[in-house]
């Protein structure tokens, strides 16, 4: 489950947000009213049919974390029922819904096509970063109560902001234990400073003016990530090589370079944060010539 602090900003928008104190099982009964509703006006079950009034319906249980939502919203974009067919929206929907636990999303996410990240309009309006936070079901309140006092401020910082770049926490978590282990005072003998280990160059790229002010470094080193994700169209292990070693190595390379520090970093990100793929945002940077190469060996 996400953490309290996490899911104002993962509910943020059109759905009620969630205070500490309201119980987590209310949203989700409502969201269930929802897609009954919702189904209710796709089929024609006692109310005119109406399928752009259920795939609203659908949306609006979509980002109150609801899986079924998630799937059902994903076939109506897959078949243009109630919105303009969008097998790319329709597949981010699946991957949401898988990560969800939906027991049918998986059959579905690969008759979608290929996974690009794109998401329906009904979300970006209430912020793009809202449907990428929800996939992670990691829970940081464990992993924050089982460290030292001193790194827990670090850390809730690197948990609360990385929602905010589109980032899931345990991915941006990963980078900054293996570059920092959370010390916002570090300096490597490459010169890069602070939790995130920015080096001048990439700090000045990102408007990071004091390097070793955490917050100005988690939004910088968060935003490089970003990035890095868009660059390599969310594939995890080529955005955290460049991240290591730079883009120009990994392009260069054309994979994660012959490095063996790059090749332990990778290895090390991977085993905190196993999986190989991360939504993304295409819209920040045209992608990676090193991918179409790496299509054309494989």
């Amino acid at each position: 489950m996400l953490s309290v602090a996490l899911l104002g900003v993962c509910l943020a928008g059109g759905a009620r947000a969630v205070s500490a104190a309201e119980p987590t099982s209310a949203v989700t009964n409502d969201a269930r009213q929802i897609v009954e509703q919702a189904v209710a006006f796709e089929h024609g079950e006692g109310v005119p049919r109406d399928p752009e009034r259920a795939a609203e319906l659908y949306c609006e249980a979509v980002r109150a974390g609801n899986a079924e939502a998630m799937y059902s919203l994903g076939w109506m974009y897959a078949n243009g029922r109630g919105v303009p067919r969008d097998d790319g929206v329709a597949a981010t929907l699946f991957e949401m819904a898988l990560f969800k636990g939906h027991s049918g999303a998986e059959k579905a996410r690969r008759m979608a096509g290929d996974y690009t990240g794109v998401v329906p309009e009904c979300l970006k309006a209430h912020s793009v970063e809202w449907a990428f936070s929800i996939r992670d079901n990691w829970d940081s309140q464990k992993y924050l109560a089982s460290l030292p006092e001193r790194k827990k401020k670090v850390v809730e910082l690197i948990t609360t902001l990385a929602p905010r770049f589109s980032i899931e926490p345990r991915l941006a978590l990963a980078i900054a234990t293996t570059e920092s282990n959370f010390d916002a005072s570090a300096t490597s003998p490459k010169n890069a400073m602070g939790v995130m280990q920015l080096i001048p160059e990439t700090a000045s790229r990102f408007n990071v003016k004091d390097s070793f002010d955490p917050v100005e470094n988690i939004k910088g080193g968060l935003a490089y990530l970003r990035w890095l994700l868009a660059y390599y169209r969310g594939n995890v292990a080529l955005a955290v090589a460049g991240y290591n070693a730079g883009e120009g190595a990994v392009d260069r390379y054309k994979g994660v370079p012959p490095y063996k520090e790059t090749q332990n970093y990778v290895r090390r990100i991977l085993e905190f944060f196993p999986r190989t793929e991360h939504p993304f945002d295409a819209r920040l940077v045209n992608a990676s010539p090193a991918l179409q190469a790496l299509k054309s060996v494989n």
